[in-house]
């Protein structure tokens, strides 16, 4: 059998057919690796949280506590992307971090207990992003797992090394153009490296062309999607960091990746810390936001105009505003018709607020969280400004063009998209201005066009924010979790109160409001004006 058999013109499900087959299984038998040759060090904060869940037969994902008993390869999971998060192993750098004889036992348990149940090809356990995720994670933990001596499991443990590696050295080289190619790449590196399987040039060749492939001039992921910014920032900080503990060339492409991507992560920060909500993104953990950026050991600013990226940020006293100012992407199945939203933190807290992801495989949550509605923007008769397929996937992006000015700490932006071009011969255009204290944000929706619909600009709010309408109706009062009061007026539509759901940072709905301008259809197009004010005494 030719390696791997990756025969072009194949389908999927045929590969997927013979990667399960008894023939298949016997091609990746090959000799057992003598010893680990080199360390990757774990040095990102450790979750104890996931880790005692774990001891205690559990599994944490998007925010939910699942019972999965002490033989999980067997429990019948929510999600793939659930059973993907499980098969990486990536708790297993929180067990260890216990650092108890009780934590070790249980590891060396959970991945014993993977060797005997995964012994043939399955999906998503094998899928090339997870597995070069777990080698990574079972290399690394290497010593810990065996630190009891139990010659019997170093046996079983190195030769199921050698067996994923080698299936990974045939599949992980095919260019995905998404984040789980690089961690495909990550895997490769370090089983060339560390173990001595596969080539070390080949997978190199392999990370570079997808770095190239996926991060953009401006550090932007092709994605945009910024959880995937700092999940690549990290695969190849950690790349990086196996190099040169190996004592290899970094390459141009992942130095100048890093260089770039760091002012982008910094630039999708709001106030807390967390990261903007666009494109299948999540908040993500601040103290992990800051150690990945530590360990870049770049300083700079966050970047504010990014044009490739398609992110617009405003930073002014204490107000942050992002905006997504980029059209629905075409790489991957996380795409959201969410084009010129943006969010608002006024100092730590949240104020304005996409809903967020819904990470499962519940497609009507998925849907619904990927609609135009679920976001911070204008929408035209509750249609959406993008065509997301039913996998997730943006068949007709929207053409978006920024201009930015900014004058004496003060901030203009003009913005617009044609996505209601084709169904209404509508454009979208938003205008934006922040004054030099962040106090007084003012905005413009405009749709440019000869037909007369139905639109409602809506503005989500973060579910720790308190609203009440007041004026007869005519403005919302808005006390942040902070205490901090701001006003918000619009003009041009009918002002209401209506319910959301956020799920920034689980899945998890959590209940909240949002702010509707409903836009008058008797006239061809339409404008509404609003503004938010800081409020002293609210």
């Amino acid at each position: 059998m030719r390696r791997a058999a990756i025969v072009s013109g194949v389908s999927p499900s045929t590969m997927d057919m013979l990667y399960r087959s008894s023939l298949y299984a016997l091609t990746l038998r090959g000799r057992r690796p003598e010893r680990i040759a080199c360390t990757l060090q774990p040095s990102w904060p450790d979750d104890r949280e996931l880790a005692l869940a774990v001891m205690d037969g559990a599994f944490l994902f998007a925010g939910r506590r699942y019972p999965l008993g002490q033989a999980p390869w067997a429990a019948l999971l929510q999600s793939d992307a659930m059973a993907a998060a499980l098969h990486e192993f990536g708790w297993l750098a929180d067990l260890r971090a216990l650092g108890s004889k009780a934590a070790q036992q249980r590891a060396k348990a959970l991945v014993g207990g993977w060797i005997d149940s995964n012994r043939r090809w399955s999906t998503p356990a094998w899928r090339a992003d997870v597995l070069g995720r777990r080698l990574t994670m079972w290399i690394a933990a290497a010593d810990f797992l065996l630190a009891d001596g139990d010659d019997g499991f170093r046996d079983r443990f190195l030769d199921c090394l050698g067996l994923q590696a080698r299936h990974l050295a045939r599949v992980g080289g095919r260019r995905r153009g998404d984040a789980g190619a690089i961690a495909a790449a990550k895997g490769r590196l370090a089983c060339a490296l560390c173990i001595d399987v596969g080539h070390y040039q080949a997978a190199m060749d392999h990370l570079c062309r997808e770095i190239r492939a996926q991060v953009l001039p401006d550090g932007g992921h092709v994605q945009r999607n910024p959880s995937l910014v700092l999940q690549v920032l990290r695969d190849l900080i950690d790349i990086r960091a196996a190099l040169q503990s190996a004592r290899q060339e970094i390459p141009d492409d992942i130095v100048g990746a890093v260089e770039r991507m760091v002012p982008m992560l910094r630039g999708l920060r709001l106030g807390d810390g967390a990261l903007a909500l666009f494109n299948g993104g999540k908040e993500e953990n601040p103290c992990l936001i800051d150690a990945v950026l530590a360990r870049t050991a770049i300083r700079g600013k966050a970047i504010s105009d990014a044009p490739q990226a398609g992110v617009q940020r405003i930073a002014t006293g204490r107000t942050t505003l992002v905006m997504d100012a980029g059209p629905a992407p075409v790489h991957g199945n996380r795409a959201h018709a969410g084009a010129l939203s943006f969010e608002i933190s006024i100092g730590a807290d949240r104020l304005v607020v996409n809903c967020g992801a819904h990470w499962g495989d519940d497609l009507k949550w998925r849907r619904a969280m990927a609609g135009t509605n679920a976001h911070s923007t204008l929408a035209v008769d509750d249609s959406d400004s993008a065509d997301i397929a039913a996998d997730g996937r943006c068949r007709t992006p929207a053409r978006v063009e920024a201009a930015r000015r900014e004058e004496e700490g003060q901030v203009w932006l003009d913005v617009s998209h044609d996505g209601y071009r084709r169904k209404y011969k509508l454009i979208h255009r938003r205008r934006l201005y922040v004054n030099e204290s962040g106090d007084d944000i003012r905005g413009e929706d405009t749709l440019e066009g000869p037909i007369a619909v139905p639109f409602k600009v809506r503005f989500h709010l973060h579910p720790e924010v308190r609203a009440s309408m007041i004026q007869d109706g005519s403005a919302v009062l808005l006390r942040t979790a902070g205490g901090g009061g701001w006003r918000f007026i619009g003009a041009g539509g009918t002002l209401a109160l209506e319910d959301s759901v956020y799920l920034g940072a689980s899945d998890m709905p959590r209940r909240t409001l949002q702010i509707v301008v409903a836009g008058s259809p008797h006239e061809a197009g339409g404008q509404v004006k609003w503004a938010f004010r800081r409020e002293d005494d609210a």
